[in-house]
């Protein structure tokens, strides 16, 4: 049952489920809290209250808000985990990975853990050697410019092709229900204000980050020519000791979609660490 936080200029719908630690879920741009479909029921049996939002301008949250940066989407998941009554460890994909960053530097009394999925958590230089190189990177850039350029829904579509390596199974309908989301203008809009958001927010908020951070990056995500050197960068740029990178071979830039299970491998025992659950002692 959809739930919405209405926060200055909008609200943010989420739906809540399970008992226990907390867990806030943000996707990335152009996308909706379905695509964490395979990961919360596993979430929620293994002890944990998840809170999966639809970040500002998707989904059924509202559209039409002044920025749709970094520093923005963090603030509304900040004020979701305390609306929630915290503390959270808060799962971000691509743009949310960035904003999972920079709520963790800013509210550390509320986050005690963050996991970026094919995260765009600092200032990406242009990669021209990559380009030639790394052909799927270069087809990817070329569609999302025309994204950028014209907020081409073709382009998306293109785009999401070559970033989901493995459809998983319900793909087709999955395809059909963002095409027909992004077919408004006003969602479209916000997509194309989110591809010239600058990562440079987030990157200047790593070396503030207090809590565990875990990178995960899919080895054939067509975002860049190299997944796992941009996650290096990342933990390199976070205080010493904090951030831990997995990278999931063949998978693309949409990792708890594709390889949910790879993904949960990775999730659950990181959960464990930062937010133990608190399920009954069981007696021998």
């Amino acid at each position: 049952m959809t739930e919405t936080l209405t926060i200055d200029e909008g609200t943010i719908a989420y739906d809540l489920q399970g008992d226990g630690p907390l867990v806030v879920l943000a996707h990335g741009m152009g996308d909706s809290r379905h695509s964490y479909r395979f990961i919360v029921p596993a979430l929620v049996a293994a002890g944990y209250r998840v809170a999966n939002a639809d970040i500002r301008g998707c989904g059924e949250s509202s559209a039409g808000w002044s920025q749709y940066e970094r520093t923005d989407i963090a603030g509304d998941l900040v004020a979701l985990a305390r609306h929630l009554g915290g503390p959270a460890v808060i799962v971000g994909q691509s743009i949310s990975g960035g904003a999972a960053t920079i709520a963790a530097a800013t509210a550390p009394d509320l986050v005690a853990g963050v996991v970026e999925l094919a995260p765009f958590t600092r200032k990406q230089s242009a990669d021209l050697g990559g380009l030639l190189r790394v052909p799927n990177h270069r087809r990817g850039t070329v569609q999302l410019a025309k994204v950028m350029l014209g907020g081409s829904l073709k382009g998306w579509m293109n785009y999401l092709n070559l970033a989901i390596p493995t459809k998983p199974a319900d793909w087709s309908a999955e395809r059909d229900r963002i095409e027909t989301t992004l077919s408004n203008r006003d969602r479209m809009g916000v997509l194309k204000a989110m591809t010239k958001t600058s990562p440079a927010d987030a990157g200047a908020q790593l070396g503030n980050v207090r809590c565990p951070v875990l990178i995960v990056q899919g080895g054939a995500d067509p975002d860049w020519a190299d997944p796992r050197a941009e996650g290096e960068r990342i933990i390199a740029d976070l205080p010493a000791g904090l951030g831990e990178l997995a990278v999931i071979d063949g998978a693309g830039h949409y990792l708890h979609a594709e390889t949910p299970e790879k993904v949960l491998g990775l999730l659950l025992p990181f959960l464990a660490r930062t937010l133990p659950a608190t399920t009954p002692a069981h007696h021998a």
